[in-house]
């Protein structure tokens, strides 16, 4: 089982896009790529997605090469193939970090998540996104009410039992 992200930084970004990733996340990048050894710099795809995606999500080798299979396995040429072909493999960076661990996010990308001097790194699991920091104190804020609405003794473990809940059409 591979390693997750864990965490949150705020990191700076130089005038050429290039961002230090988190020291933890590389760790999981590079024991989540088949390919990585030492003295190599770990592979993954930076997905940025439709108009409605204001932030990047990294995704692991692992993880994209996860992804990847389940979209395979729907009928070809089938709508929901197209969609998520057209934002996994149409919109999206297969990049790499550098020697330093750095990232080089394309001005393309830094302009439409809104990315200036400043990226704000969230992990997710087996991805983690980037973020603008403002962007994501905006769109992240219900969540944060939404867990102090459950009052003083609400248990957020309680919310994997939704995990053994079979989904609709199962």
């Amino acid at each position: 089982m591979a390693r997750r992200f864990r965490g949150e930084s705020v990191h700076k970004v130089d005038g050429k896009g290039r961002v230090s990733i988190p020291a933890s996340f590389r760790r999981v990048l590079e024991d989540s790529d088949p390919d990585w050894t030492d003295g190599l710099t770990p592979n993954l795809v930076i997905v940025y997605g439709g108009s409605t995606q204001n932030y990047l999500e990294a995704y692991t080798q692992e993880a994209i090469n996860e992804v990847d299979e389940r979209i395979s396995r729907l009928p070809r040429g089938s709508k929901a193939r197209r969609a998520l072909e057209h934002i996994f493999n149409g919109q999206s960076l297969p990049t790499q970090t550098d020697d330093t661990g750095r990232l080089v996010l394309p001005a393309k990308l830094r302009d439409k998540v809104g990315i200036t001097s400043e990226a704000y790194f969230k992990a997710a699991g087996d991805t983690f996104q980037i973020w603008a920091p403002d962007a994501y104190e905006n769109k992240n804020a219900d969540i944060e009410s939404w867990l102090e609405g459950q009052g003083e003794d609400f248990d957020p473990l309680t919310l994997l039992e939704l995990a053994d809940v079979p989904a609709e059409g199962q």
